[in-house]
């Protein structure tokens, strides 16, 4: 019996290192829409602007591009096993920022993908979305079978846990599969909730960004953190993971194959001095292809700045 197209792409998916693969009709998210919408409303977004800007294109697959039929939705694991160093000297960094940039490396992989396909089918064509496209991946790799988002608002998988990227390819050829979609297994959990320090996660499934230390130590561009957040920083000089290093279902998280995820220089934590100290040139080369440059040297050496005056308290 001759293989699907379905059955193709998911093999050679998992060739190309992605971890999990699926399907979805190329459909308005009405309900996402809805939320997405409160959310905004509730101005949960921060100083995050572009979220607000048409907020219909993050909803419709087809304002991205047109000739969507199909979204196929990826997961790459990330998990690599190493820890954080624990010193006052040293500020943590984002388990997901310890290696190269997962744009490129998505990216990559998912151009070699989309090739694939269109020798199946000389008349695909498809548009590549990595992050940075105004499309809803979380809800996308729900649709698509990938697994749930977890009240931390991250997607959960059974195989994985939460420490997986996600990107998709919009094609326009409709591709049947039997997706399952896998139902929500938080239950009554609130580990990731009790855990976070400034109550980030005001209700199960929200986020409000204006307490996240993540997006404070990222996306924030004021010269000063808020004063929650510096009370709270645990160490963390980029990003922050303590909702998803609480979350049970991390216990299967598997380390990952993909060797640039692994940490660069062998630093999950950066010196808190040598930051403070850093020049733009040597900025430019210690953070050259890696998610830490999201943050710019001022945001880094906010940060750092505000470790060091916590720790001498």
């Amino acid at each position: 019996m001759a293989s699907t197209i379905a059955e193709k792409i998911r093999k050679k998916a998992l060739e190309l290192g992605f971890h999990k693969v699926g399907f979805a009709p190329a459909e308005t998210l009405m309900h996402e829409r809805d939320l997405l919408e409160k959310w905004l409303e509730k101005g949960f977004h921060g100083e995050m602007l572009w979220m607000a800007r048409e907020p219909e294109k993050r909803t419709d697959p087809k304002l991205l591009f047109p000739q969507a039929k199909t979204v196929i939705s990826v997961a790459l694991n990330y998990y690599t096993p190493f820890q954080h160093e624990e010193t006052p000297k040293k500020g943590k960094i984002s388990r997901y920022a310890w290696g190269d940039d997962y744009h490129e490396i998505l990216r990559e992989k998912l151009q070699r993908l989309l090739e694939f396909i269109k020798t199946l089918d000389h008349e695909v064509e498809g548009k590549i979305c990595v992050d940075t496209s105004p499309i809803m991946e979380k809800a996308w790799a729900v649709r698509a079978g990938l697994g749930w988002i977890g009240k931390h608002s991250n997607l959960i998988t059974k195989d994985y846990g939460s420490w997986v990227f996600l990107g998709e390819i919009l094609v326009n050829i409709e591709i049947e599969d039997e997706t399952k979609i896998e139902t929500d297994h938080c239950g009554s959990c609130t580990a990731c909730i009790n855990a976070c320090p400034t109550g980030a996660i005001v209700e199960p499934y929200v986020v409000n960004s204006n307490l996240c230390i993540s997006y404070a130590t990222i996306e924030l561009r004021e010269p000063e953190l808020p004063e929650k957040i510096k009370e709270n920083l645990n160490g963390w000089l980029y990003g922050c993971d303590i909702c998803q290093e609480v979350c049970p279902w991390n216990r299967f998280q598997k380390e990952t194959e993909e060797n640039r995820f692994h940490p660069r220089n062998n630093e999950t934590s950066v010196s808190i001095d040598s930051i403070l100290s850093m020049t733009h040139e040597q900025y430019i080369e210690r953070f050259r292809r890696s998610p830490m440059k999201r943050a710019k040297l001022q945001g880094l050496k906010r940060n750092a700045e505000a470790l060091k005056n916590s720790n001498q308290k």
